[in-house]
């Protein structure tokens, strides 16, 4: 449709208003403090933990080690043919993440994503330098001035101080912290110590100082996705309608629902959404909203609930009966969340099985195609072989490399003195192993006889092998 005046172009796009959450106090916003400083203690005080692990491994207790190829996890160390013990947790990161949206809607977003913890903690710095929600919107409204560029400027610096604390805390996690922290306050650091820093700082003070809800709404694909984890089952915010309406302001209240129009769960939510106007797609359901709402029900003399954690299949029991009703188990205890916990419980086990009865040896066997066999002199017949052995202890140990007790073949290692390989502490050794069939001996005039080698741990006696194959003449 054209524009009724021909010179101003329709405004397709709005420029974006920013959110400004009013202060509020009660359980949820409680709940959500102790979450942040958990969280956050957890991120940056982990990479400095340590764990002894003997003097030849490292001594932080969470580490990826890039350079080494090895993630240690306290007394858990994952090497890379075990990567399926990463792709397991993230599996279960996955299924945890549908079981509680399915059960309890975006609690993981309202409570517990980097985005919303981070952005908390950039509001609690604003609030402090600028004022509660009034307060930062006339800060916001009025010309650039001294004053505003005294408290914008102390605001971006305590963000930016942040955000440096959050990406230098990201790279200790990949090198031991301390000595890093030194080359880092030194310049002598890599290069990439620095640039990892930098990209997360700058991305952190841009999505938590200024992004914000934008993130949520049109940069992370769950709002999108959670619609399929969600039912009428699902115990999410919700606003009490047949309670709540018609609302209205003033003391002569005879005809009008609960809700007085105050705005109060508007101008706390986060996302700059206002509940009443039912499910929506940038709720993350953080609760503040109902503690808005019952400290407002509190001040009017009139129950709380109006907002609150409830399942949209209730709604129609509760317009009947006048009053909430709670039939929590029903719906947490339902096919579907069953279903999503049985898999993630059964994918855990899982992992839970493998690592403790993963062998702390494990060895690779790959034979030598250039040549397939080698006749020595005496006509005897030489295959050769790439022996892998992964000695997953902390200490240097003797591995002992032997054919099955009734071969008449024979073996030796290459560069040591008969058959054992002194494998290093936490390293994988890999040797040439050379074996021999007589002249004149059927495996020698065979073309491809099976044969099983196997090693044996010299200090725990644990043993196993692999199967190959040994190429004669064929004659």
């Amino acid at each position: 449709m054209a524009s009724d005046t021909p010179d101003t172009p329709d405004q397709l796009y709005s420029a974006r208003e920013p959110v400004f959450p009013r202060r509020v106090n009660g359980f949820f916003r409680s709940l959500k403090w102790w979450i942040m400083g958990i969280t956050l203690g957890i991120y940056y005080l982990t990479p400095w933990i340590r764990w002894d692990r003997g003097p030849n491994l490292p001594d932080q207790a969470v580490l990826i080690d890039m350079a080494g190829r090895r993630f240690f996890f306290f007394w858990i160390e994952i090497w890379p043919h075990e990567f399926y013990f990463v792709a397991g947790l993230l599996i279960m990161a996955g299924l945890g993440l549908f079981l509680f949206t399915s059960a309890l809607g975006r609690v993981w977003c309202g409570y517990a994503c980097p985005q919303t913890v981070w952005t908390d903690l950039f509001v609690l710095v604003e609030r402090w330098i600028e004022g509660d929600r009034n307060a930062r919107v006339r800060l916001w409204k009025q010309k650039w001035n001294a004053e505003k560029i005294r408290k914008y400027a102390f605001k971006w610096v305590v963000w930016f101080l942040i955000a440096l604390a959050t990406g230098g805390a990201w790279v200790f996690y990949f090198a031991d912290a301390p000595t890093l922290l030194h080359g880092l306050l030194t310049f002598t650091a890599p290069s990439v110590a620095y640039g990892t820093v930098l990209v997360l700082t700058l991305t952190t003070f841009a999505f938590g100082g200024f992004a914000r809800e934008q993130m949520c709404i049109y940069a992370c694909p769950w709002p999108r996705i959670q619609a399929a984890m969600m039912d009428e089952d699902t115990i999410t915010i919700g606003y009490r309608e047949w309670r709540g309406e018609p609302r209205g302001k003033g003391k002569e209240r005879e005809g009008l629902g609960d809700c007085i129009d105050c705005n109060a769960c508007f101008n706390v939510c986060p996302m700059g959404i206002d509940i009443r106007d039912g499910q929506q797609l940038a709720c993350i359901t953080c609760g503040l909203c109902i503690d808005a709402c019952d400290d407002m029900m509190d001040k009017v003399g009139k129950p709380r609930g109006l907002i609150d954690y409830l399942a949209l299949k209730d709604e129609a029991e509760e317009r009947v009966a006048g009053k909430p009703v709670h039939h929590v188990a029903k719906h947490v205890f339902r096919p579907r969340t069953i279903l999503y916990f049985v898999l993630w419980a059964a994918v855990g086990v899982a992992l839970v099985v493998a690592l403790f009865v993963r062998s702390d040896m494990q060895i690779t066997l790959r034979p030598e195609r250039n040549p397939v066999y080698v006749m020595e002199s005496d006509g005897s017949i030489r295959n050769t072989y790439e022996l892998g052995i992964r000695n997953m202890h902390g200490e240097m140990r003797p591995f002992y490399v032997s054919l099955g007790e009734n071969s008449t073949l024979d073996i030796e290692v290459q560069g040591t003195e008969g058959t054992v390989v002194e494998a290093p502490a936490d390293e994988e050794t890999k040797v040439r192993v050379y074996v021999t069939a007589p002249a004149g001996s059927p495996e020698a005039g065979t073309d491809r006889t099976p044969i099983r080698i196997w090693v044996t741990d010299g200090e725990s006696g644990d043993r196993t092998s692999r199967d190959t194959v040994f190429n004669g003449t064929g004659q």
